[in-house]
């Protein structure tokens, strides 16, 4: 750096992720060989999302702002050999989005500083990022403790001639979940044939919207477990589990050009059949105890569920959907529990689901901005957000503060691996106090 030795940011407590509308305060520090003249010493804050429709591309199509403010440190003067240190304050804006990066766009916070030099000397600059982290507190959405169910009957052919009726429904216990939490996922496959059904497929599906001139849409299946099929003529059950791992939250409040959703989607392959459960993910989870409800504040926007296809499912047969569901109801089937085949928490191929985008209906509104949290001695563990750039807090009323957790981007969902094992079965988690999953979170 020739004359410049040292040119570096810090921030205070070296503090690195922040909630709309705090302050964010560090230090410039300078470390010069030789005298250095200079014109000006500034420091610049700023905030902004891009997106464009191609892969890893920083020539963005669409960009919007969020923050741009600097703050001049240093007037014409020069700065002596030696270490020298200037102190720079800015308020962040209490509408700013929570940092994100994804393949096709970015919400980015970082601070700039530069030494403009006199005519034919070499400027100097450098920069730093910061986090910013909106929180979602699940509690303030409507329902969330309630389950997320949906159902649907088919009517298939088999042997050219003979005809078959089945009734797939799933239910998730709750609809709103933080990264670490189990979904307890629960599946009724009725099996009204003379046909075994192919195996039944649970996945946890990510799709976050690029909204480009042609909106772009990228679907990840962030975990997956595969159950066996159903014989002919039966009625079966199927308990399993997910294990939420690290995902930015839902949404992201004041960004109108990014929009994040979560699905499960349950099919069964032949014959094929699908439902899908909306849910979201938040960073303060669901608050099962009975409490005064929080009034939501009149005029802040909510984050509706995400919604399905527009077309209803409509029963082939009617009377024999009522018959399912009449003999369901009364417990009047026999049923048997299905085997789980398989878990995995990542696609090995790292490629999205086969499903089209056009299943789902378009995104949602944002969620309703958050307050900042107050502090407390015991602050949970952050995790990096996968997609996203940002490590963040997955419980309790705390002000985020930095771990030794790196802040780099996540891995490529083909070569992640979360949990290293697969979770337990939802039996094994309900019945045994040394299961795995305990055992893993002491």
């Amino acid at each position: 750096m020739g004359k410049l030795q040292e040119f570096e940011i810090t921030f205070t407590n070296n503090k690195v992720v922040y909630n709309p509308g705090e302050s964010i305060s560090g230090t410039v520090r300078i470390k010069t060989s030789h005298s250095l003249q200079f014109k000006a010493i500034k420091v610049n804050c700023v905030g902004s999302c891009g997106i464009s429709s191609k892969l890893n591309d920083a020539s963005w199509m669409l960009e919007e702002k969020y923050l741009s403010s600097t703050l001049s440190v240093g007037d014409k003067g020069t700065l002596s050999a030696g270490e020298h240190s200037f102190a720079f304050q800015f308020v962040i804006p209490a509408s700013v989005p929570t940092s994100f990066e994804g393949p096709f766009g970015k919400v980015l916070y970082k601070i700039r500083a530069f030494i403009d030099t006199p005519r034919f000397s070499k400027d100097y600059k450098t920069q730093r990022p910061f986090y910013l982290l909106n929180v979602l507190n699940l509690n303030e959405l409507p329902d969330i403790e309630q389950p997320s169910c949906a159902l649907t009957t088919k009517k298939f052919n088999y042997l050219l001639v003979k005809t078959g009726t089945l009734m797939l429904k799933a239910c998730s216990d709750l609809r709103g979940y933080t990264p670490g939490q189990v979904i307890k996922l629960s599946t009724e496959i009725h099996n009204k044939s003379g046909k075994d059904t192919g195996y039944v497929m649970a996945s946890l599906i990510q799709r976050v919207s690029y909204k480009t001139k042609r909106p772009m849409f990228d679907l990840r299946p962030i975990a997956e477990v595969e159950g066996a099929g159903v014989k002919a003529g039966k009625h079966a059950e199927w308990k399993e589990q997910i294990i939420v791992p690290p995902l930015p939250q839902s949404g992201l409040t004041g960004c109108s050009l990014i929009d994040i959703e979560y699905f499960i989607q349950v099919s069964l392959k032949s014959p094929e059949a699908v439902v899908t459960l909306p849910i979201y993910i938040g960073n303060i989870a669901v608050n099962l105890t009975p409490s005064i409800p929080h009034p939501i504040a009149q005029g802040a926007p909510m984050p509706a569920m995400p919604s399905l296809s527009p077309a209803p499912v409509v029963p082939s047969a009617p009377p024999v959907e009522g018959d399912l569901e009449g003999a369901l109801a009364a417990g009047g089937v026999d049923s048997e529990e299905i085997p789980t085949k398989s878990h995995s928490q990542q696609d090995p191929s790292g490629v999205p689901l086969s499903m089209s985008p056009s299943a789902f209906g378009q995104a949602s509104g944002p969620v309703a901005p958050q307050p900042a949290q107050s502090s407390s001695s015991s602050a949970p563990l952050f995790c990096l957000s996968t997609g996203a750039t940002i490590p963040f807090f997955t419980d309790g009323n705390t002000t985020p503060v930095p771990t030794s957790c790196p802040l780099i981007l996540p891995p490529e969902y083909s070569t992640w691996e979360y949990p290293h094992e697969p979770p337990p079965t939802y039996e094994e988690s309900c019945s045994s106090n040394n299961s795995s999953f305990n055992s893993s979170m002491r």
